[in-house]
């Protein structure tokens, strides 16, 4: 039977990268993870969204992780993380490390519902078969990523469609789309991924994106001016509530080795975006006709924020204003790894940042 209702100082919504390293640094604050921070989690084991990612999907190359703080104490490191695994099976494997050493207790499994106000506290409700019912806490860390948010851009006659549709987080390998005429929509890492994949099972694969993609001669790490102006565009964003730009439409793409592969296999001729669909493929703006059997919509996330809508703070254009990882006007609200801080070098560093802000708020 579920716990029905759970006391604490602090309480983190997620066990990702950006979840874990504020409950590590909390730990090295002196504060007791299980009792004074409670950290919930939707997973039904470690590893964050990794653990749902499709079975061939490997680290290395243009899919890197980077340490979380306090890593290599649990005797693992990605920098030599196995490129022959699935990495679903790798990050489940050195986060259930790296949360037994650290001592970073997390509940499992939970489903956030919704946050409200109760009194001087926050209350944190969870969605039936949860570990627990309810917990108040003078403090939300909310750290839900974005894997269970995938953006879906509006277009017409995509309900009369007859073919099979799937967004990335539904994708579990190219072996559905054997024989089929596929189309792959989207300009990140993972449409790449995907025309390599299901390009070497499908009858044909056809690549539409909004904009022109951007190549650039770097491989699968930013430079660091790069990286600067992907932070600098997020901050800005994230502090005036906005919705948070795609990082690819500001980064550009590497120049990877998995690029070159699909330019030598001449998987890399793009399409504008189509206009419609109808029951048998997709039409172009000129009116040409494409027929396909699927389509895959690798567009990008949202962050995962509707828990939050309670409280008043998601706008009508569906933002938040956020200022270094802190909700305007609720000084106990954070958002870990949004915006600036979504990949796990900034997540980590904001962490600290996050951790030394909350006991501030929580000393006598």
């Amino acid at each position: 039977m579920p716990a029905p209702h759970l006391t604490a100082d602090v309480a983190i919504v997620g066990a990702g990268q950006a979840g874990l390293a504020v409950a590590y640094h909390l730990a090295r604050r002196g504060l007791q993870v299980g009792s004074q921070v409670v950290v919930l989690d939707r997973g039904p084991g470690p590893g964050g969204a990794w653990q749902h990612r499709w079975e061939t999907l490997t680290l290395g190359g243009t899919h890197r992780l980077h340490d979380l703080p306090g890593m290599t104490d649990a005797g693992v490191t990605f920098d030599a993380a196995p490129a022959d695994r699935p990495a679903r099976e790798v990050v489940s494997e050195y986060y259930g490390a790296y949360e037994t050493r650290h001592g970073l207790d997390v509940l499992r499994p939970v489903v956030v519902s919704a946050v409200e106000r109760a009194g001087d506290v926050y209350r944190v409700r969870c969605a039936p078969g949860s570990a627990v019912e309810t917990v108040d806490a003078r403090v939300v860390v909310s750290a839900t990523g974005t894997w269970t948010s995938p953006r879906t851009p509006f277009m017409p006659g995509r309900d009369a469609f007859e073919g099979l549709q799937i967004t990335t987080p539904e994708y579990t390998g190219p072996e559905r789309f054997r024989g089929l005429r596929v189309a792959v929509v989207g300009g990140g890492t993972s449409a790449l991924t995907f025309l390599d994949e299901v390009g070497d099972v499908a009858s044909s694969v056809l690549w539409f994106t909004r904009r022109v993609p951007s190549f650039h001669e770097e491989e699968a790490e930013l430079s660091a001016e790069r990286g600067r102006t992907a932070v600098a565009i997020q901050d800005e964003a994230a502090r005036s509530g906005r919705p948070l730009p795609s990082i690819v439409s500001v980064t550009g793409l590497p120049r990877s080795a998995l690029v070159r592969r699909l330019e030598s296999a001449g998987r890399l001729a793009r399409l504008p975006m189509f206009a419609s669909m109808d029951a048998a493929g997709v039409l172009t703006r000129s009116g040409m006709h494409f027929p396909v059997d699927a389509v895959i919509w690798a567009t990008g996330f949202r962050p995962e924020i509707a828990h939050l809508r309670p409280l008043g703070v998601v706008n009508e254009l569906g933002g938040v204003a956020v200022e270094d990882g802190q909700v305007v006007g609720e000084p106990g609200l954070f958002l870990a790894g949004y915006g600036p801080q979504a990949s796990t070098i900034s997540s980590n560093r904001a962490a600290r940042v996050t951790a030394r802000r909350i006991a501030t708020i929580l000393a006598p």
